[in-house]
Order: structure tokens, then C-alpha cells, then sequence
């Protein structure tokens, strides 16, 4: 969800040459011996030995599994087995307590630590690494030893031998890795206290190591002060999940621009080519048919999500809806029942099961007002083999998708007429914000060119949008279907997103064994003609690499953007429907204006998304990812005529005084004064995207690359004709303008100034560096000068037809404006 969805996993892995099998088992260079005297902060000089049954009292708590762990008083002692010494372990640490604190970012269930790691015996000590497979190469090459010359893995911790076990495993004390300030444990950038903090919990299993631990420390600042004015104390309950990484690898599959995969990548010196090559996996769960000869078979082992036992009970079903909303996107991957969702086991069923431990999948309930959710992903980072992906929703998510649905969708369902919206249609929003999540946890990135990818008018179509949905992708950011209207009468439940063909398209391109393939080499092939479907269905396209910004397409929260002109004014339409719905919406007998004002602020919000939307077309380019076999260019600027006409939307519709905002009855419950800014902001947002830098930078390169200069539209077409629109005043024989238009006029003149004066570090030519480019490197700073020359010319010859006194001064002061910004050391 938002920004804040993010992926927390790691980005290496290792392979081998090209043409043989994509990973050499991971089998580390021959370690150094360290000296008697070797500095370390964990192991002081070796003491003797004592038995077994010293140090592994009779009042040990113990368990078995991947280690015996020992609990024995404070101390927490690791029996490793020689069997498991020099393999590769992946740690995860989570936070299974966080604290109500603000100097705390993190609730219970986020990730604090992941890396690899390796236990390895040296003499009377125990070392443990953290091995990178960032770099690599076949270890039967000479060059192999170069990669491991430049890739020492780090030491994160020095154990002593305390003694050993009835194997000869060694026996050590790893307690102050969980309670010290190890950065590489600690689930806290500051001290932790060390006298504060304590090992809770520790259990084994037969692939993975639980352990919990109390983390005190103090934050640099904090909610409260105790004594002598010092912040308070903060704790924390860690949980590390260790894991043997698995010793059967999955096959990789290689990552393709084309579809919508997130990647590991490492760089292989071990090629033929003649610089290292770049090597990029997709991340995918292991799925392996129970059958393997059946076109369609149950999975040996299915995608399990558990649903977090904290989750208010009328939203579990639907969650379980959203997780197993895939299944039938499996299916066209050749897998019935691939994923499923399951209630977690009571602590009566399974006294150690835990939402923290690495192999389970959870959607977890966050206790917290942020209006956010996401699904991040843990993987191997060898092979990009998806071990765990939890989500995390927050509490007050269903607070952003009332807000979304009212806004957008509310004149369409007689449910959205009054709040609170009921459960039922709670419920169903819920469900497309976990599909989307789930998406995420199954390797599958955002694609926002998806809303595009459909006919313009089809979004209103009740029967296309029944069958196919309004949009390809739930991995777009297309929450409802703001475009229908109420005469297209579409059902409500089809208002909502869903799993579309898209995601069906990409989750079978990257889940569906390759019959043969015996490296993912082998699967090249295949995976390009499966990739190419594109060429004759443009809604299986993915988002074009390096394209966010200059795709008219490639955009968020919008629907029906194939056409984003005729889309945004049905959009329009329904935001002037919803506006007189708002004080009956939000009434209550008992109740204050909150709703009132935060669904008003929502849907002044949606209009300027809505607005933006068309500013995209400015300066923009149709794009496609295509590989080199794949005959046409990827970035087609868009005709004059498509930009010319955003323009001209933006003049009529974004420009002028949106009046149907100013709705009296709504703005003076809400506020005494406040009207005038709301406006001014919207419509700044607007206007500072149309005369974005980089916008007006490759409006410039297009004209200066085209054939024929008037066969495109330049930026000195766009800046005349917004002022025009804008400043509509000065061409009058009396001239009266509004506060709200001055408002906006005076936010032309400083959106042109920004883009001229130098910033304060500017170097010694005065260029400001202003979103990534240099204005002055372009023909984009004479230009903006030269409008500012023209706009004060048409005030000056304005002024004596100036029709009262707010108009007089306000054009002396925009000529005062225009002065200060091209004479800045007058």
C-alpha cells in the first residue's frame, strides 16, 4: 500500500558460469587461522575445559532440533553438530513486542536484522561469519579464487569452546549476541543495557533456532523523562528466527524486464563475456507438483498464509479470501490448491508456534493509526526461493479505504451513502488490499502501467468489467472504479479490484515448470514466448524499465488512463455527485464534524490525483518494454494533438475555480477560514507538475530531435498557452480577477521563480540543481525567462484597465514579482 509498501528482502545470490548449473554448493574458501592474539570482542584467551555435565547442569531447560539449545540461568549455550558447522543459515530477526514509544518506529512482526550466516569451529573457538554472495564465480575456475580474495566474509562474533558434547559437538555461550549491542543482532541502533536486557525464550527445531529476548535501551529522545530529566527507558521483545538454508536448491528462473518480478541479482566473474556479467533471479516459492507428469496437480507442499490470532474476528474471512484470491492464478500455472489460508494454532494446539519464526507466512494485525499495509518477502539469496512472506495490516488502513471508496465510488453504492460503511463492504475492500499484498509476497511487483492497458472505454462497461475486471493488475495502485457512472450500472462488488489477467499472465510466466529444463538456461526459450503473448494482448504488459515519469501511462490511483482526458472528466462528474453527499454522509446525533472534514479533505485530495493524471501527458512518450529481437522502439513520444488537448482539460477543468468544491454549507462546519489555501494547494500541485522539470526537459528534446519542429509540441507552445490560460484576464477590456485566480497566478510566478534562482549552494555559474537536472542546461531556463518578459509586458499594458482596486495591486505586485525573480541582486 502507498509509498510505505516496500520489500524488506535481500538482494544477492551467487551462480556460475553461463551454461552450467546457476549455483555451486556453497562451499567457503579455506578459513585462515587466526592468531593466539587476534583481537576479538566476544572470546577471551581460551580456559580450560570442563565437563559436559558442569557446564549442562541438571537444571537446564533443553531442546533439539538444528542445535540443542541449553537455557541455564541466564546463560544460553548453542550445541552445535559437527553436521551443521561451515553451512549457510539465514537469520531473521523480528520484533515480537514493540514499545508505545515515539522515538520507536516499529511494531510487533517488522524485521530489524536479516543476513546470512556460518558457524565454523577454528581450534578451541567458534567463529561466526556472515558470507556475501554478492560477487561469485564457478569455484572450478582460477578466477574463483580472485572472487573469494575480494569477498572475506565478515566476522560477527568469537564464541570460546565451553565444552563438548557426547558427539564432539562444541558447546558455546551465545547469550550476549541477543542481549548486547551487536549490530548485526540487535533490534535497537542505540545502547542497548546490558543489565536490562535478557534471553527469554529458546527452541529448536529440526531446521530452525527460536530465540526471544528483551532488548532495554535508551533512545536519544523520547515520549517521556525520568529522573534528572533523562529520557525514558524503552524494551523490547526480539525474536531471530535461524534457519539451515535449504540443501536441495531451487531451480532459479531468470528475470525478464517484461513481467513484473521483484529480483536477486549478483555479478558472475566466471563468464565468457568480457566484463563480469550481471545475473538477475526472480523471487518465487519452491512449488513442486505432487504429480509432475498432470497437466494439473495439488503442490506438494502449498503456499500456507496464517491469519495473525490478533485479527478482529469480522475481518478474518475476508482476509482469507484475499490470500486465496490466487488460486486460480495458480491454476494457470498448472496448480490446483496452491495457496490456502489457515487460522494460526491456539497456544493450547501448538505451544510453540510463533508468528516470528521464519517458517511461517502470517498476515498480521498492527496496532497502530498509520493508514499503511505491505508485504514484504524473506528469500534465499541464491536462488531467490521465497521462505516467508508476511503482511502487515494496519489498524487504521480502514480508515484510508472508507476514505478511498466514499470519494471515489460513494454515488454509484447505496451502501457508501452513510457512514460508517457496513461490514460487509468493509470486508470486500479488505480483501483487494490483502490480494494486493499477497501479490507482493509471492515476488510480484508493482505494475503501474496496467490501468492503461485497457480500452478507455471499457471501464464502463458492465458487462467487460464483470469478466475481466477494470483493470489488468491488482498490483496497480487502481483502488475503485471512479470512471463508471451511475447510468453504466455496474455492480458494486465489480467496483472493487481484483485479480486480473495480468496477474494470472505473470504468476503462470513465473511459477509453470518448463517440461525439460534442467537449468534456467534451459528455460530461456520458453519464457520468451511466453513473454511475447504480449505482443498481440497489451493488457499481459508490464511497466516499462526507466519509463516512471515520462510513460503517460505509468501511473498510480488512476483507472480507465488509456484515455486519461475523457476518464478524469467522468471522474470529475462523480466528484460533484459526491460533494453534496457529505454532510448527510458524515451526520450523526451525537457526533462532531471529523468525518465531515476528513472525507472533504479526501475528496479535494482525489480531485488534484484525478488532475495529475492528464498533466502526464505533457512531455509524455508511449513506452514498451521490449528485448533487442523484438522489432520497434520503446519510447514513442505522444502526438501534439494528445498533449495540446491535456493542456486545454487543465485551462478548463483544473484551472478555473473548481466552484463546486466551495460548498459553504460544508466549509464553514468545518473550518473558519481555509478555502482559499485548500484551492491554492490543489491547484498548485497541479500547475508544479506541468512545469516539472523534467517534463519541460524532454519536451525541449523532442523538438529539438524531430523532423519537423511543428510536428511536435514545444515547450515554449506549453508555457504560452498555460499563460493565456491562466492569466485569461489581462486580454479583457476590463480587467477584474477573483482572488481565487490571483491565488493561482501568483503560484505561476513562484513555480517559474523556483525554476530559476540559483539555490543558495549553487556553484560558480549560478545552476540550480532542481529535481535530478540542471534547469540552465537546457533551452527550458531562457524560455521560462522569456515568460516572465512576456507575462510582465501584458500586465503593464493591463494595468490602466484594471477595474478595482484588489486588480490594480494585485498586477502591481505580480510585475513586483517578476522584477525580484529576473533581477534577484537589484
Amino acid at each position: 500500500m502507498k509509498s510505505v509498501l516496500r520489500s524488506l528482502s535481500l538482494a544477492a545470490l551467487v551462480t556460475t558460469a553461463s551454461g552450467c548449473f546457476y549455483f555451486r554448493a556453497s562451499t567457503p574458501p579455506p578459513a585462515r587461522k587466526l592468531p593466539p592474539s587476534a583481537d576479538d570482542s566476544a572470546a577471551s584467551p581460551t580456559p580450560p575445559l570442563r565437563p559436559y555435565v558442569r557446564v549442562i547442569t541438571r537444571d537446564a531447560k533443553t531442546r533439539r532440533g538444528l542445535f540443542v539449545t541449553h537455557r541455564v540461568g541466564e546463560k544460553l549455550y548453542f550445541e552445535i553438530p559437527r553436521r551443521e558447522l561451515n553451512r549457510d543459515m539465514l537469520l531473521v530477526g523480528r520484533l515480537a513486542r514493540s514499545a508505545n514509544d515515539p522515538s520507536v518506529s516499529s511494531y510487533g512482526g517488522d524485521e530489524f536484522a536479516e543476513r546470512i550466516l556460518r558457524w565454523e569451529r577454528q581450534g578451541m573457538r567458534v567463529i561466526l561469519r556472515s558470507p556475501s554472495f554478492e560477487i561469485t564465480a564457478d569455484s572450478a575456475l582460477p578466477v574463483y579464487q580472485a572472487v573469494s580474495n575480494s569477498n572475506y566474509p565478515p566476522i560477527v562474533g568469537v564464541f570460546n569452546i565451553e565444552t563438548f558434547g557426547p558427539d564432539s559437538a562444541p558447546v558455546i555461550d551465545v547469550a550476549r549476541l541477543y542481549t548486547s549491542s551487536l549490530p548485526e543482532f540487535s533490534g535497537s541502533r542505540s545502547s542497548i543495557d546490558e543489565r536490562r536486557s535478557f534471553v527469554e525464550n529458546a527452541v529448536a527445531f529440526p531446521d530452525n533456532v527460536e530465540v526471544e529476548a528483551t532488548q532495554t535501551y535508551t533512545p536519544p529522545s523520547s515520549r517521556g523523562s525520568g529522573a534528572g530529566g533523562q529520557p525514558d527507558a524503552v524494551s523490547v521483545l526480539a525474536h531471530w528466527s535461524m534457519i539451515r538454508l535449504p540443501e536441495r536448491l531451487m531451480m532459479a528462473r531468470i528475470f525478464d524486464d517484461r513481467v513484473g518480478f521483484f529480483a536477486v541479482s549478483h555479478t558472475d566473474f566466471g563468464t565468457a563475456e568480457h566484463r563480469a556479467a550481471r545475473v538477475s533471479y526472480i523471487t518465487r516459492y519452491r512449488l513442486e507438483k505432487k504429480n509432475s507428469g498432470a497437466a494439473m496437480s495439488d503442490p506438494v507442499k502449498p503456499i500456507t498464509y496464517y491469519i495473525d490470532p490478533a485479527t478482529p474476528a469480522q475481518w478474518r474471512p475476508w482476509i482469507k479470501r484475499g490470500v486465496e484470491e490466487w488460486q486460480k492464478a495458480f491454476e494457470a500455472a498448472g496448480f490446483t490448491n496452491a495457496i490456502v489460508a489457515r487460522d494460526a494454532p491456539t497456544a493450547s494446539n501448538d505451544p510453540d508456534w510463533s508468528a516470528e519464526d521464519v517458517r511461517y507466512s502470517v498476515v498480521r494485525w498492527v496496532a497502530s493509526t498509520i493508514e499503511n499495509a505491505y508485504g514484504p518477502h524473506v528469500h534465499d539469496p541464491r536462488t531467490g526461493e521465497i521462505l516467508n512472506g508476511s503482511i502487515a495490516i494496519y489498524h487504521n488502513i480502514l480508515n484510508q479505504e472508507r476514505s478511498w471508496y466514499f470519494t471515489q465510488v460513494a454515488p454509484l453504492d447505496p451502501r457508501a451513502a452513510k457512514l460508517p460503511l457496513p461490514d460487509s463492504l468493509m470486508g470486500r475492500l479488505l480483501q483487494s488490499l490483502v490480494a494486493h499484498e499477497v501479490g507482493h509476497t509471492l515476488g510480484l511487483s508493482h505494475n503501474f502501467k496496467s490501468s492503461a492497458m485497457y480500452p478507455a472505454d471499457s471501464v464502463r462497461s458492465a458487462s467487460w468489467v464483470h469478466r475481466m475486471g477494470y483493470s489488468p493488475s491488482i498490483m496497480d495502485y487502481v483502488r475503485y472504479d471512479y470512471v463508471a457512472q451511475p447510468e453504466d450500472r455496474i455492480a458494486p462488488n465489480d467496483l472493487v479490484a481484483r485479480v486480473g489477467p495480468y496477474d494470472i499472465f505473470a504468476t503462470m510466466w513465473g511459477y509453470k515448470p518448463v517440461p525439460g529444463a534442467r537449468t534456467p538456461e534451459d528455460e530461456k526459450p520458453v519464457l520468451d514466448s511466453w513473454a511475447r503473448m504480449q505482443d498481440s494482448v497489451p493488457w499481459l504488459r508490464f511497466s516499462t524499465s526507466r519509463s516512471q515519469g515520462a510513460d503517460y501511462a505509468e501511473q498510480t490511483e488512476a483507472v480507465g488512463d488509456a484515455d486519461a482526458i475523457a476518464s478524469t472528466g467522468y471522474g470529475l462528474r462523480n466528484i460533484k455527485r459526491v460533494v453534496p453527499m457529505l454532510i448527510p454522509a458524515t451526520e450523526r446525533a451525537t457526533g462532531n464534524n471529523n468525518d465531515l472534514e476528513s472525507l472533504y479533505s479526501a475528496v479535494v485530495e482525489q480531485w488534484t490525483i484525478e488532475m495529475n493524471h492528464v498533466t502526464n501527458i505533457v512531455g509524455g512518450a508511449e513506452t514498451r518494454e521490449k528485448y533487442a529481437t523484438q522489432p520497434g522502439a520503446r519510447f514513442i513520444p505522444l502526438p501534439r494533438g494528445k498533449q495540446q488537448a491535456a493542456v486545454r482539460f487543465l485551462l478548463d477543468n483544473a484551472f478555473r475555480t473548481p466552484t463546486y468544491l466551495l460548498d459553504e454549507r460544508i466549509l464553514r462546519r468545518i473550518e473558519p477560514e481555509g478555502a482559499l489555501d485548500r484551492i491554492r494547494g490543489a491547484q498548485s500541485e497541479v500547475l508544479g507538475s506541468l512545469l516539472n522539470v523534467s517534463r519541460m526537459a524532454r519536451l525541449v528534446e523532442y523538438e529539438a530531435l524531430a523532423g519537423n519542429s511543428r510536428a511536435v509540441y514545444s515547450l515554449s507552445e506549453m508555457l504560452s498557452d498555460v499563460r493565456t490560460g491562466i492569466w485569461s484576464e489581462l486580454g479583457r477590456g476590463r480587467v477584474v480577477i477573483d482572488p481565487f485566480r490571483r491565488n493561482l497566478q501568483r503560484t505561476q510566478i513562484d513555480l517559474i521563480g523556483s525554476r530559476l534562482a540559483p539555490a543558495p549552494n549553487a556553484g560558480a555559474f549560478g545552476v540550480q540543481i532542481f529535481l535530478g537536472r540542471r534547469v540552465g542546461s537546457t533551452d527550458a531556463r531562457a524560455l521560462l525567462r522569456g515568460e516572465l518578459l512576456d507575462l510582465d509586458s501584458q500586465l503593464r499594458s493591463a494595468l490602466p484597465r484594471a477595474a478595482d482596486r484588489e486588480t490594480r495591486l494585485h498586477i502591481l505586485d505580480a510585475r513586483d514579482q517578476i522584477d525580484r525573480i529576473l533581477h534577484p541582486n537589484k
